[in-house]
């Protein structure tokens, strides 16, 4: 905050100058050396950490060791070969190789540099070079030239590093323990990134932490909510809190695009694509994986862009993301990626396959993890011309054992959701008719936790409807899907279960020609909002799915995101900068009424802060549902001190209007006072101001209204 705070001192003392800052260049002014001016500058910060490396610009030079050692007449030949090597893996400059030689015999000396034309090749080369076996007597190993500078700062003697006293850090949870039980959101608009709290009660957010160019491209909470991290050129930093919002740890790597965050918080995996020299090379992709809380490198994948993009809907550069999918629950136990034919699993306790071995896989097309369990649902499409059927197989981990697998024929397509308890598989199956000309839809649904996972097949009342959205409700038996043809697609509602009996799927309704083409349910079920985003223009319908009814319809104008908080107790709707007008977002009630409306110049994001799970047992929290109204009367209390509260803020607010209307009123029958005695002038001396005291008398009154003169000439004798 007290960067903003300054700012606004500047502003205030500008405005006060009589200085219109918006004419002013900032970036042209620089303070005279030895001073600040009391303008604390992050890059402080910087330069007082330890262990701080810099660069030496070496960075895209390897130092090739254990070559063979030769005489000058075989030099050129030794160069040639080491140079071919290598330039199948980056570019070496022209003058970019040197292997020293010995002045007294005149011979190599065993090892050799080389300069390519960017880090990233050279990053290559060291790791692709490295145990490269020229022959049986020389195999290379391959260093980077920066790490020999380092190594020579390593002090001869080792000291004990100084101790420092432990300080308790801030509780990171602290901001779940709000007194009026409210949830966080952050908005980033122009420059400033904000965390706000959202204060339904007073119908307005309540300002927690504010700061301006916190990121460089996007910020995004953990899954858990703890952390907010932010993306720079230099890497990605973590940062927690209530209120303060301290950076508690930064991770190194530049130009990084994406990050991702394991379930349960313990990795983070980041992102980035370097283009190559050539630019009929792929790009260099490299993905890291930190330790959340100590910062460290657990492992990293570097190659290009083709070794990463195997399957999947696309991403940057034709990367899929996230590249690896991590295993449902909050232990982080596995992760896993596709390949050509293969699918990696990992395991995070030692960042190595599972059994030292990949999972083969021909032709695999997609994959998914259960959100609960080790358990992960395969597609694979048909081969052989249709003579081998297209599947989906469940695979336990770290067993690999399959646990169920369905052949599926004449196969276009296949989209795989998982149910959030993990419960259920939906596997959305496009398949072409016995023409090929066209496609139908149908369903495959897995039910879990049954014994066999036995399958059931749901196919819509019109089987070439089109599926436009398919969404399962949190912690249920319930799903919805969007079917048909815009600009008014039906929407049928599903359940698991039927009254007799819990086996079977059975439609509970079909909501016909809504304008809605994206479904979001609350995270506590019962409720969804039926929405028509981009072409439909922000409709919105809030439907009650126990009693099959529509709460609320009503609109936010060209609304583009639409997210419910952590709780279920409201929504929040968006603008952002794809459009020019209206930015900004509105907070509605879970049952569609509108709380309040929050406009911003370019709006980027918004995210409500995620809720860890309860520590509370299903038992309780149906105890709880049932004794709601105990429970809640101290909250209805609160709710009714606000409302009082509000309404006598609305009462103070229209005294003021009043006073304000009297004081302006009583000015004009002042002047109109003062200004009788012109009036009655102008009135002949008539005292009276009421119209319904005069006469109304027409008078005739003749008016000239043109002269013209006219000279005419007569001749002499006419008559």
């Amino acid at each position: 905050m007290a960067d903003v705070l300054v700012m606004k001192e500047i502003e205030d003392k500008a405005l006060t100058l009589g200085i219109d800052l918006s004419t002013v260049d900032l970036d042209s002014i620089h303070l005279p050396p030895g001073e600040d001016y009391g303008i604390f500058s992050d890059d402080e910060e910087v330069y007082k950490e330890e262990n701080l490396e810099f660069d030496t610009g070496f960075g895209n030079i390897i130092v090739v060791d254990n070559t063979p050692v030769v005489t000058k007449e075989k030099f050129t030949k030794l160069e040639g070969v080491i140079r071919k090597i290598f330039s199948q893996i980056g570019v070496i400059k022209d003058d970019g190789f040197w292997m020293p030689v010995d002045p007294a015999t005149e011979k190599t000396v065993g090892y050799c540099f080389i300069e390519f034309n960017t880090p990233q090749e050279a990053e290559l080369a060291k790791e692709r070079g490295q145990g490269y076996k020229l022959d049986r007597l020389h195999i290379f190993t391959v260093s980077m030239f920066d790490d020999f500078d380092r190594f020579m700062r390593v002090p001869d003697e080792w000291a004990p590093p100084p101790k420092k006293d432990y300080a308790p850090g801030e509780n990171l949870q602290q901001w779940l323990t709000d007194a009026k039980a409210r949830d966080q959101f952050v908005i980033r608009a122009s420059s400033d990134t904000e965390v706000l709290w959202n204060d339904a009660r007073h119908l307005k957010p309540d300002p927690v932490y504010k700061r301006a160019f916190w990121t460089e491209s996007f910020v995004q909470w953990s899954p858990l909510g703890t952390y907010l991290a932010t993306v720079h050129r230099q890497g990605a930093a973590v940062w927690g809190g209530a209120t303060t919002f301290n950076r508690l740890m930064r991770y190194a790597h530049p130009q990084v695009k994406l990050i991702d965050f394991s379930p349960g918080e313990k990795y983070l995996v980041t992102y980035s694509s370097h283009e190559p020299s050539n630019p009929r090379d792929a790009n260099r992709v490299i993905i890291n994986i930190f330790d959340v809380r100590t910062g460290k490198v657990m492992r990293d994948f570097k190659g290009s862009a083709d070794d990463f993009a195997i399957g999947g809907t696309g991403g940057v550069t034709g990367v899929s993301w996230p590249v690896f999918k991590w295993s449902g629950g909050r232990e982080d136990k596995y992760f896993a990626r596709m390949g050509k034919n293969v699918l990696y699993v990992y395991e995070a306790e030692t960042f190595s396959l599972v059994d030292k071995k990949s999972l083969k896989v021909e032709n695999i097309m997609d994959f998914s993890w259960s959100p609960t369990d080790p358990i992960i649902s395969l597609f694979v499409p048909e081969t052989g011309g249709g003579n081998q059927p297209a599947r989906v197989s469940l695979v336990s981990i770290p067993s690999k054992e399959e646990l169920r697998q369905k052949n599926l024929f004449s196969v276009s397509d296949c989209k795989m959701y998982w149910q959030s308890n993990g419960d259920y598989l939906a596997v959305n199956v496009d398949r072409y008719t016995k023409t090929k000309k066209s496609t139908y839809t149908g369903f495959e649904l897995f039910r879990i936790k049954e014994r066999d996972i036995p399958i059931e097949v749901l196919e819509l009342e019109n089987k070439n409807d089109k599926i436009i959205a398919f969404a399962w409700e949190p912690k249920g038996h319930r799903f919805a899907v969007i079917h048909g043809d815009n600009p008014k697609p039906d929407i049928s509602i599903y359940s698991m279960r039927t009254a007799q009996h819990t086996g079977r799927v059975s439609k509970l309704t079909t909501l016909k020609g809504k304008q809605a083409n994206a479904l979001f349910w609350s995270p506590a079920g019962r409720f969804i909002v039926l929405a028509g985003l981009k072409g439909f223009n922000g409709l919105l319908e809030f439907y009650n799915v126990d009693e099959l009814e529509t709460m609320a319809t009503t609109d936010h104008f060209m609304a583009t995101d639409v997210e419910w908080d952590p709780t279920g107790r409201y929504v929040a709707t968006a603008v952002t900068s794809v459009h020019e007008m209206e930015n900004g977002f509105n907070i509605w009630s879970f049952n569609g009424k509108h709380l309040y409306r929050i406009l911003k110049d370019h709006f980027f994001q918004f995210l409500w802060r995620p809720r860890p799970p309860s520590f509370l047992t299903p038992e309780k929290e149906e105890e709880i549902a049932k004794n709601l109204k105990k429970y809640s009367k101290k909250y209805e209390a609160e709710d009714q001190d606000v409302s009082l509260l509000l309404s006598e803020q609305e009462r103070e607010k229209r005294r003021v209007l009043k006073e304000d209307w009297d004081k302006w009123l009583n000015e004009w029958k002042l002047m109109h006072e003062e200004e009788r005695l012109d009036r009655i002038n102008l009135r002949d001396g008539e005292a009276s101001d009421e119209e319904e005291e005069y006469e109304a008398k027409d008078i005739e009154v003749e008016e000239v209204v043109d002269v013209t003169k006219e000279i005419l000439h007569f001749e002499y004798g006419q008559e």
